[in-house]
């Protein structure tokens, strides 16, 4: 895998509240730990680096602001001078100045992870290749859960997952895994 220099990190809603049950099976159980293992890698790179928070509107939502569940997990809060932009809808770039604040620091590749794969991340994801960003997604740092069709049928959260992974890789930019993004960052700085 090739990381451009200025190649930009962006970890999606990484939030407690997607930790409730009411959710039901996930798939991926390592997300979180491929996620941390990015995040340090990224950092002492010296990339670009964005952190992105869903914060809800709705009044029931365990994403809302003031609830424990709008919290980042422990590990994914941005560390001193790194952005944290807040959305409240499914992709990153609506109402952040996210794509403002990556062509300001000479961004042409975004490489994104985290909550939801089929939701957010592939939203985000869409909308940055469409905006003609290079587009990487690291399908084992992030997770989601089944979903209904309107005709009944339930998808398993894996099923979500590698479907949504596999149109991402078809029409939008690339899919790889979080050792192929360690491998790229660590022959860069050799």
């Amino acid at each position: 895998m090739e990381l451009h220099d200025r190649a930009a990190l962006i970890s999606i809603d990484v939030q407690q509240g997607f930790d409730d049950p009411s959710w039901g099976p996930r798939n991926n159980p390592h997300m979180e730990a491929h996620g941390l293992q990015l995040l340090a890698a990224w950092r002492h790179s010296g990339r670009p680096l964005v952190i992105v928070r869903h914060d809800s509107p709705s009044p029931t939502s365990l994403l809302r602001p003031g609830q424990p569940g709008n919290a980042l997990k422990p590990g994914f809060e941005p560390l001193a001078g790194e952005p944290l932009l807040t959305k409240s809808v499914n992709s990153a770039f609506i109402g952040t100045g996210l794509e403002a604040r990556l062509h300001a620091a000479g961004v042409r590749q975004v490489v994104l992870f985290g909550i939801a794969t089929d939701m957010c991340v592939s939203t985000t994801a869409r909308m940055a290749a469409n905006l003609g960003f290079d587009l990487v997604v690291v399908g084992d740092a992030c997770h989601t859960w089944a979903q209904r069709a309107p005709d009944g049928t339930l998808f398993d959260s894996d099923t979500m997952h590698r479907v949504h992974l596999a149109t991402l890789a078809t029409e939008f930019g690339r899919v790889v895994d979080t050792a192929d993004v360690l491998r790229a960052l660590a022959a860069q700085a050799a």
